[in-house]
Formats: C-alpha cells, sequence, structure tokens
C-alpha cells in the first residue's frame, strides 16, 4: 500500500477531547494506519513526495461503527406488531427456509448499504456466516460476524454452536484482520443450560466475544422472573454468559438500577438501537444513566426488516431526539455524546479501540468523508465552540457521505463502491427474494399455528 496524504477542510478526531481541526492534513501510512494528523501547514511539508488527495468542501471523521444489525430480505414486509409476536409470525418462519445463497446476497446488500452510508465496521448477527464472510472480505468492511444460533428443541432451525465454532476457526481474524467472529446466541430462552455452558466455553477456549439480545421488552423481563425468578442481567451473570472475554448486549431497553450496577461492574458493552426500539414498541432505553454509570454504549441499527434502513447518521438523530421526548428534557443526550457512541464508545463496547472509533497516530486508517456544502450542514461553524457536531447528530444523512476508507483502502470513492457494482447486488436480492417468500408462505401453509415451533421455548434449565 502507497502512503497517501488526505487534505480536508475539516477533521473531527473523537480523541479525549472531541479535536477538531480545520484545514487540516492525515497522513495513512503503507500498514493501512495514521501516520500523522494536524493542520495541513504543518503535516503536508513534513511529508515530500507522498501523494496528496485534496478534499475540497469535505468533513473527515472516524468511521461510524454499528454495534448490532442483522442482514437480511424482508425490509419493508414485516411490519405493525411488537417484537415477540414479529419473531413468531415473520422472523423464526424466514429462518426456516433461509439458503446460503439468500444469506450471502443479503450481507453483500447491507454492507454496501452501511459503508455507502458511512459505517466501517458492522456487528452482524445473521445466517450462514461464511458467505458473510465472503461477502466483508470482497466488499472491504470491518465486521464483527455473530451467527445466529439457537440451542433448543423447539429452535433447531437456527445456526448450532458446532456451526458457530467452525466458523471461529475458518474465519477469525481474515481479511488482513477485518473480519471477527464471535459466538452468538440469539436469546438467552433460545438454548439450554448446556448450551449456554458450552456457548461461553467455547468464547473463553478462542478467546472471542460474546453477543446476544437482552432486556429488548417488558415481555423479556416479566418471562425471565417467570421462568428464572430473576431479571434478565442477573439471569445472564448467574448462568455464567456475561463470563466471556467480551461481552455485548443488544438493546437493554427495560434495565433496573441493579442490572446496570452489573454492566458496569462486569464492563458489558451495550448496543443501544432506538429506531429499531421504537419501531417495534419496545421502550426507551436508559441511555444516560448507563453512560453516567461507565458503560460502554454504541449504537446499532438493528436489521433492515426492523429499522428499515442501516444509516447510523439516522440512528444518531434518533438516539438524541428518543432520550430527549423520553425524560421531557431538551438537554438529555448531547450531541457530543451522541457522536461518542457511534465512534470511540462503540469501538470500546466491541473491544477494539486500541485500534479504531477516533482518529490518533498508530490507529487504523479507518475513516469518511462527507459533504459540507449542503443546506444540511450550512451555516458550518468550526472549531471547538462551533456548531459541527450538532450538524452532524441533528442533519447529516448517510447520503452526505463521499469517500468510505477501511485499514487505509479507500472502499468507496465519490460515493460509489470501488469493490462491487451497487445495481448488480440489489438484481441479485430481487432475484432471489420471491423463491425465500414462497418457500416461507409454503412452510407457514403447512404449520398450524399450535405447531409451528414458534412459540417461545421451555425454561431452557
Amino acid at each position: 500500500m502507497e502512503p497517501l496524504l488526505l487534505h480536508a477542510d475539516h477533521l473531527l478526531t473523537m480523541d479525549a477531547d472531541n479535536s477538531i481541526i480545520s484545514d487540516a492534513a492525515i497522513l495513512v501510512d503503507s500498514r493501512g494506519r495514521i501516520g500523522a494528523l494536524g493542520p495541513a501547514s504543518a503535516v503536508l511539508p513534513a511529508h515530500p513526495g507522498v501523494p496528496v488527495r485534496r478534499l475540497k468542501d469535505r468533513l473527515v471523521m472516524p468511521g461510524l461503527i454499528n454495534t448490532h444489525a442483522h442482514s437480511g430480505l424482508l425490509r419493508g414486509t414485516a411490519e405493525g406488531l411488537p417484537v415477540w409476536d414479529w419473531l413468531q409470525q415473520y422472523i423464526d418462519p424466514m429462518h426456516r427456509v433461509v439458503s446460503p445463497e439468500d444469506a450471502e446476497i443479503a450481507s453483500r446488500l447491507c454492507y454496501a448499504e452501511s459503508l455507502l452510508s458511512g459505517t466501517t465496521t458492522i456487528v452482524d448477527m445473521w445466517r450462514h456466516m461464511e458467505g458473510g464472510a465472503r461477502a466483508a472480505s470482497d466488499l472491504g468492511i470491518r465486521a464483527v460476524l455473530v451467527p445466529y444460533v439457537a440451542e433448543h428443541p423447539d429452535h433447531d432451525y437456527f445456526e448450532t454452536l458446532d456451526t458457530n465454532e467452525a466458523l471461529i476457526e475458518q474465519w477469525h481474524g481474515g481479511a488482513n484482520g477485518r473480519v471477527q467472529v464471535w459466538v452468538g446466541l440469539e436469546h438467552m430462552f433460545y438454548a439450554t443450560a448446556p448450551a449456554w455452558r458450552r456457548a461461553i466455553e467455547i468464547s473463553q477456549r478462542h478467546g472471542v466475544g460474546f453477543h446476544t439480545h437482552s432486556n429488548e421488552s417488558r415481555f423479556d423481563v416479566e418471562e425471565t422472573q417467570r421462568r428464572y425468578g430473576m431479571r434478565p442481567i442477573e439471569a445472564l451473570e448467574s448462568f455464567g454468559l456475561l463470563d466471556a472475554p467480551k461481552t455485548l448486549l443488544a438493546h437493554c431497553v427495560w434495565l433496573s438500577d441493579d442490572e446496570i450496577a452489573i454492566l458496569a461492574r462486569r464492563n458489558i458493552g451495550v448496543a443501544h438501537n432506538p429506531v429499531s426500539n421504537m419501531k417495534l414498541a419496545s421502550g426507551a432505553a436508559r441511555v444516560e444513566a448507563m453512560l453516567a454509570a461507565g458503560i460502554n454504549v454504541g449504537l446499532g441499527t438493528d436489521g433492515e426488516k426492523e429499522n428499515n434502513n442501516l444509516d447510523m447518521f439516522e440512528e444518531m438523530k434518533v438516539a438524541s431526539l428518543l432520550a430527549k421526548l423520553s425524560k421531557l428534557d431538551a438537554a438529555a443526550l448531547d450531541a457530543w455524546s451522541v457522536c461518542r457512541m457511534a465512534t470511540i464508545n462503540g469501538a470500546r463496547a466491541l473491544g477494539l479501540d486500541a485500534d479504531i472509533g477516533s482518529l490518533e497516530i498508530g490507529k487504523g486508517a479507518d475513516m469518511i468523508a462527507l459533504r459540507t456544502d449542503t443546506p444540511r450542514m450550512t451555516p458550518l461553524l468550526g472549531g471547538q465552540g462551533g456548531n459541527l457536531h450538532h450538524n452532524l447528530v441533528h442533519a447529516v444523512r448517510g447520503g452526505d457521505v463521499t469517500n468510505t476508507m477501511v485499514a487505509g483502502q479507500m472502499v468507496v470513492e465519490e460515493g460509489q463502491l470501488v469493490c462491487a457494482d451497487l445495481q448488480s447486488l440489489i438484481a441479485d436480492a430481487n432475484r432471489v427474494v420471491p423463491g425465500l417468500f414462497r418457500r416461507r408462505a409454503e412452510w407457514l401453509g403447512t404449520h398450524s399455528a399450535v405447531h409451528r415451533g414458534d412459540a417461545m421455548p421451555g425454561p431452557g434449565i
């Protein structure tokens, strides 16, 4: 890789001081890492002979980190139900019939959408994830792949811990380190006690993280209390499911003070998904309380079917607005806090903050450039006392991103994918969707509601 200098009108580092540098330059070295950054007047003369890419009317900032997503092909077809009914009617029947080809095509389309809108790292919980690994490798995104595992007789049509471990052995650290593979459970309810123990044993033995959903809805809390006499986080801790080298929990909407204390004490990361939580009527998470307790809270879009897009800039705006509305406090969850959730906090939630999440010397060159010459960014007042961060949270959209770089490689160039043709990806999705929907309809047509196997599984212990 040849070194490259990027010269932009504004550079937002997301370092400890949220530093903003106007008329800035950043050196991407031959290893795909940040070699220098600062005012262009100092950085450019210090590196003569290195090609300079002028990014006029552009802001450069760290790539966004989507800490919870699901690839899929159900966008706009799974609507109008709360989360557990939604799972049983739309989602679990799809998992019974989705093919490896469907799954890989879905991942390619979702990773393309992510890169085009400024996401450089995605945590994807999905199916047949050898295809997801190939998609991440080919398109250039940084991905934490979490197979959708269920180990319960009532849900024997998801991934298994065997296939999860095989994927770890095949792909963890792949694509020059851009691909990680974690252990995943769809939910604690979707596994038995021996599976809980094995999931964490696999995570510990391979030194990888563990990811699952928790406290997403009131039903989740009430059902856990009914089964185990504990709240969900208390149950996860009691059953050893917080003992992985790194644990990330999605949603965490309905947390008690005691549960927040457990998460803080155990250094558990949380993926906040405000759009999904609103759409599925799950509730508003206590984000400020979690942040005040020292919990690393990142942002996630959730899946294409429960969002219905993967635009992390939209997620940033909704996170701020939902906090303000739910607390009736216009000052709740300020713009700097949201920017950090989408970048460095997300990296910390994944245990990757030494390498990504901010633009600092020695870190990986994961960054994006977005337009500043738009009505949405006008006026733009630079410097630490300006309005740049407010515009990023409340005005910018993913379509304002022009360039995306991951590990020093430009993977989106002036709004176009470098390593894939978007229209071909869309055509592939349109080609396989009718078959997926037909197979799901055929299965539903031959199974009564009583025997579908989509009711909540038993206690698991």
